[in-house]
């Protein structure tokens, strides 16, 4: 039986992310923070790991391609996983006047907090805001998460989809020790780093322009030893076994200055 870390506590969107992918016969262990999740992985205490990367509402998860930065691990899947937000509590809406739950839960949930005028309170997880305020036992106090984090912790859902907009998806991407080999309908997933002068990253996108590479996403994330500068995470499709896209990405290697291939996998539909 596979086994599946991921952060946060059980009823996490984390969680059900992994039996999406994997389907429901995993073992998952639940871990505080993104890190230690990957760090199981690495010392092969779980078989993957599962990371959130990016949001339709809130965008991208900093934390997270920071760590895919400097991670051993290859990205060996995605998945996209529809995010249906509840207020949870023991009291009514209107007894309520503080939230808990993830910053990104919060985000998500913006509009629905400024119109019934509620205090946020972020934590380091949605599941775990529902065991948060459980242990308060306090009428005046509530929170986001999950339909399942409700039902394993045995709190009332007050209100559903209370989301500023109902589309709302989180792309998780599944890590591993071991990279995939061929697959089909291929992403792949690539870091790197350039110099700081006129046309660097020009010169990166016009040789994918000119091998015929169709990017999906191009993202920034300041460099932390160096101010000002960024490192540049980009998905396109294709697989790097592909003669088309290894040649490009030997030109585009002599490019930069730090070069990494987080792995090739099988590109996700949106469910």
């Amino acid at each position: 039986m596979k086994n599946v870390s991921f952060q946060g506590e059980h009823g996490a969107y984390s969680e059900s992310a992994a039996r999406v992918f994997f389907g429901k016969d995993i073992t998952t262990k639940p871990y505080p923070t993104f890190k230690e999740a990957l760090e199981s992985t690495i010392d092969g205490t779980s078989d993957y790991a599962v990371l959130p990367v990016e949001n339709s509402i809130e965008g991208s998860v900093g934390e997270s391609y920071d760590l895919l930065y400097s991670t051993s691990l290859f990205a060996i899947g995605e998945v996209y996983k529809k995010i249906e937000h509840c207020l949870i509590g023991t009291g009514e809406l209107s007894s309520i006047d503080t939230v808990y739950s993830h910053p990104q839960a919060l985000g998500q949930c913006r509009k629905f907090l400024q119109d019934n005028k509620l205090k946020t309170v972020p934590t380091y997880d949605t599941a775990g805001s529902v065991k948060i305020i459980k242990d308060m036992g306090k009428d005046s106090v509530a929170c986001i998460a999950s339909k399942s984090a409700s039902e394993i912790y045995q709190i009332k859902i007050i209100k559903e989809g209370i989301a500023d907009n109902p589309n709302n998806y989180t792309r998780f991407l599944v890590l591993s020790k071991k990279e995939t080999q061929e697959v089909k309908n291929a992403k792949t997933s690539i870091i790197f780093s350039i110099k700081h002068e006129p046309g660097a990253l020009f010169r990166i996108i016009e040789k994918f322009h000119t091998s015929g590479i169709n990017l999906t996403k191009i993202e920034s994330r300041p460099k932390k030893d160096s101010i000002w500068e960024y490192n540049f995470f980009v998905d396109f499709e294709g697989s790097k076994s592909d003669s088309k896209v290894s040649d490009a990405l030997k030109k585009i290697k002599e490019e930069t200055l730090f070069f990494k291939i987080l792995g090739s996998y099988t590109a996700a539909s949106l469910n």
